[in-house]
C-alpha cells in the first residue's frame, strides 16, 4: 500500500510530496528547509531513498541537493537540465524502484521549462499518482515565460502537448499532485481546489478543452508579472544551493538599527500593518510575517542588500528567517525583538501614519483635500477597473518610481490592504505624508467613489 504526504509551503504557493510504501520513500521537489521533510519521513518511519526534481525551479531555492547528501538518496534531476553538481540524470521512461511493488516512472513534460519532467508513481505497474510539478496544475498549467522570452510561445505549445500526453496515458482516477499553483506566480493562472485527478482535470482544465492555438493565445494574454527575484533562483538551483543556516541572527540594539538604516540597509518590521502604522522606526519597511513575506520582500529588495528584522517575538524572527531562506535571502544581518520603544534611539519618537477605509477616502475627496490616490495593484488587476483619477504604480515598481508620485498626501490602496501597507511604509520612509487604505477594493464603489473600467481587451 502506498502513501502520499503533502508538505505545503503556503507563502510561496508551493507543495512538495513525500511518497512511498512501508519502508522506503521518494521526495518530489523538496523545499529549502529540509528539516520538515526529514521530520515527515521520521513520522512515517520510512527511509528516503530518492529525491526527485521535476525541473530547475525559478521561484524558490531547492533543498534537494542537501537532502540527497544527508540521506544518501539518489538525486533524480532531468537529464536536459544544465547543473553543476553530480546527480542521476533522468530521461523519459526511466524507472526508479522505491518500495516493494512501488516505482517512479519519468515522463517528459516540457513546457514550464524545456527539460520539465513529471513522475508517475506506479503500484504493481499501475499508475496511481502523477507528480506534475509545473506542468499540469489544478485548473491551470505552469507558465512558460520564465526561462527565455524567445522560447515562450514554443514552450506554451509544448505545455499543451505535455498536458494532453498525461491526460491521454493516465486513467481518470490517477491523482494529480502539482508543485505549483496554490498562489504561486509560477502558475499561468489561479485555478481552484486543493486536490484533483486526471478525470477532474479533463472536465475542468482549459488546457485539456482547448485547441493548441486558442490555448496559447489565451495563456500568453493572461500572464501576470514575474517577481524580480525569480532571476536569481534558477542560477542558484543550477549551481547547487548551500545548506541552509537557520541559527538565530545576532541581536541589534537601537544604535545599530540606526546605523544600518543610515548605511542604506533594509530594516524590515514584521509586525501587523495595524501595529506598524501606529508606531515604527522611521525608515523601516513593513512586511507582515503573516503576509506573503518571502514573495514581496524578495521581489522588492535590491538583491544582496543586508536585512535586519524587527519583530514582537523571537518566534516571528524564526518564522521570517525560514521563509526568506526559501528564496535565497539566507542570513539576516541582525534582528531585534520587542516594540518601537526598544528600537528607536533615546530621545527619538517613533514614526506613524494613519490608516483608513475607502469611505474615508470618499469623504476626503468631497472635502476637497489635497491628495493623490496611488493604486499599487498589478496590471491585470487594474485592467478590471480603477478609481477615477488614481495613479497606477504596481507595488513591485514603486521603489524605483517614488519620484513619479504627485504632490499631496498619498492615499495608497491595493485589493485588500496588505500590499498597500508595504507601499505606505515605502512612501513614509521616503518622507511622504501617507494614508494606508486598509480595505477590500470592492468597498470602493459602495463608498461612492467614481470608478473607471474595465479596460477592453483584444
Amino acid at each position: 500500500m502506498f502513501f502520499v504526504d503533502i508538505l505545503e509551503t503556503e507563502g510561496l504557493g508551493n507543495r512538495s510530496h513525500l511518497a512511498g510504501g512501508a519502508e522506503r520513500a521518494v521526495v518530489v521537489d523538496p523545499p529549502r528547509d529540509i528539516d520538515r521533510v526529514i521530520a515527515a519521513a521520521a513520522r512515517r518511519g520510512v527511509r528516503i531513498v530518492a529525491v526527485a526534481e521535476t525541473h530547475v525551479h525559478n521561484d524558490y531555492v531547492t533543498g534537494g541537493l542537501e537532502l540527497a547528501r544527508l540521506t544518501g538518496a539518489r538525486y533524480l534531476v532531468p537529464a536536459g537540465a544544465e547543473v553543476a553538481y553530480a546527480r542521476v540524470p533522468v530521461a523519459d521512461g526511466d524507472v526508479e524502484p522505491l518500495d516493494e511493488g512501488l516505482a517512479l516512472r519519468a515522463v517528459a513534460t516540457p513546457g514550464h521549462t524545456p527539460h520539465h519532467t513529471a513522475y508517475v508513481l506506479e503500484e504493481a505497474g499501475r499508475p496511481v499518482a502523477a507528480f506534475t510539478g509545473g506542468s499540469l496544475l489544478i485548473g491551470s498549467v505552469g507558465r512558460p515565460d520564465l526561462v527565455e522570452p524567445r522560447l515562450t510561445e514554443r514552450l506554451a505549445r509544448e505545455q499543451h502537448a505535455s498536458a494532453h500526453r498525461l491526460a491521454h496515458h493516465l486513467a481518470d482516477e490517477v491523482a494529480v499532485l502539482p508543485t505549483h499553483g496554490f498562489g504561486s506566480f509560477c502558475s499561468s493562472s489561479q485555478g481552484g481546489g486543493d486536490r484533483s485527478t486526471i478525470g477532474a482535470e479533463k472536465a475542468s482544465n482549459p488546457v485539456l478543452a482547448q485547441d493548441v492555438d486558442t490555448f496559447v493565445k489565451e495563456l500568453l494574454a493572461g500572464l501576470d508579472d514575474v517577481p524580480a527575484y525569480y532571476a536569481h533562483m534558477g542560477p542558484a538551483n543550477a549551481g547547487g544551493p548551500a545548506p541552509v543556516d537557520l541559527t538565530a541572527p545576532r541581536r541589534a540594539d537601537a544604535d545599530e538599527i540606526a546605523r544600518r538604516l543610515a548605511a542604506g540597509e533594509w530594516v524590515v518590521d514584521l509586525r501587523s500593518r495595524v501595529a506598524f502604522a501606529a508606531g515604527h522606526v522611521a525608515g523601516a519597511f513593513n512586511f507582515e510575517v503573516d503576509g506573503q513575506l518571502a514573495t514581496y520582500l524578495a521581489w522588492l529588495i535590491p538583491w544582496g542588500r543586508p536585512v535586519t528584522l524587527l519583530a514582537e517575538s523571537a518566534e516571528d524572527v524564526r518564522r521570517a528567517q525560514r521563509e526568506l531562506a526559501r528564496v535565497g535571502i539566507d542570513r539576516p544581518a541582525a534582528a531585534a525583538v520587542g516594540s518601537p520603544a526598544d528600537w528607536v534611539e533615546e530621545g527619538v519618537r517613533p514614526a506613524s501614519f494613519p490608516r483608513a477605509v475607502f469611505a474615508d477616502l470618499a469623504a476626503a475627496r468631497r472635502r476637497g483635500e489635497d491628495l493623490t490616490v496611488v493604486d499599487v495593484r498589478r496590471d491585470g488587476e487594474r485592467a478590471g477597473g480603477w478609481i477615477e483619477g488614481s495613479v497606477h504604480i504596481p507595488l513591485h515598481q514603486l521603489p524605483r518610481r517614488l519620484a513619479e508620485v504627485p504632490a499631496g498626501t498619498v492615499w495608497v490602496h491595493c485589493a485588500g490592504g496588505m500590499r498597500a501597507a508595504i507601499a505606505a511604509s515605502l512612501l513614509d520612509a521616503s518622507g511622504r505624508a501617507v494614508v494606508a487604505v486598509d480595505d477590500g477594493y470592492g468597498a470602493a464603489a459602495d463608498a461612492g467613489l467614481a470608478l473607471v473600467g474595465p479596460t477592453p481587451r483584444d
